[in-house]
């Protein structure tokens, strides 16, 4: 098992044995979830590029010390894991709060590559952190927080789907007091001037999504100065799952180019 030292707390990573020469492509989680919700996009990543997923602080296996946390903290998460590895640059993936992350990180670091960013606001004002948020010890919580995160017509269709989700959630996910800690660091957040983040992006949307509307995606990757959107109008938050060939495909086709 492999840890990285942020500052004291221990941050678990994996790394597939994809070519490097190819580019590394770090996928960074989102608030509560642990590294299941990567599942789809690690498979067709690994095998092209060197790819790291890594459980953010106060998930799965890394620690989880007291908060609340800073922005800055999560960043440092981040910085530890490709220090650890020896990552100069990485091309960032991240999804809801790991999106914010990884734009503080094109900010404050040298480290972007380019920026894969998926239902991700440009603030903390425009995060609704209340369908992500349940407690992995509850198993209906987690239940319908899956749905709410999904479209309704995904739900019906792939029920299985829905059953793996809740079990790995409750393996995996960050506990109540580590999600309010979390939650600080994305509540004092704001990406502001995007016309200051001249790093590509690739802005991610699901046209159901209830964390982070669509409208802000849009507005995200218009400001950005070399910003470019795909929208997936029948899917929720996690397009990551709902969508994931289709999404997949748009990903490595991004990150070759």
């Amino acid at each position: 098992m492999s840890y990285a030292d942020a500052g004291g707390c221990d941050i678990y990573y994996e790394v597939s044995e994809g070519d490097p020469e190819a580019g590394t492509v770090v996928l960074i989680g989102n608030l509560a979830l642990g590294a299941w919700q990567w599942g789809w996009q690690y498979t067709a990543l690994a095998g092209l590029f060197e790819t790291i997923v890594y459980d953010p602080r106060g998930c799965g296996r890394s620690d989880a010390p007291p908060g609340p946390y800073e922005m800055r903290d999560l960043v440092d998460d981040l910085d530890a894991v490709l220090q650890e590895t020896n990552t100069r640059r990485a091309h960032l993936v991240g999804c809801g709060l790991g999106g914010c992350v990884a734009l503080a990180a094109a900010r404050h670091t040298s480290r972007a590559e380019s920026l894969t960013l998926i239902g991700t606001p440009a603030s903390g004002e425009a995060f609704d952190a209340s369908d992500l948020r349940a407690d992995p010890a509850a198993t209906e919580a987690l239940r319908a927080s899956t749905t709410a995160l999904l479209s309704t017509d995904f739900c019906a269709a792939q029920p299985d789907v829905v059953d793996r989700i809740v079990e790995w959630r409750s393996k995996e996910d960050a506990s109540p007091a580590a999600q309010q800690a979390q939650l600080a660091a994305i509540e004092g957040f704001d990406a502001e001037p995007l016309y200051e983040l001249t790093t590509p992006a690739f802005v991610v949307a699901g046209g159901g999504d209830s964390v982070v509307d669509v409208a802000e995606s849009r507005r995200l990757a218009e400001e950005l100065p070399r910003g470019e959107v795909q929208e997936f109008p029948d899917s929720g938050h996690l397009p990551t799952v709902e969508r994931s060939a289709a999404l997949n495909d748009e990903l490595v086709g991004w990150l070759e180019a």
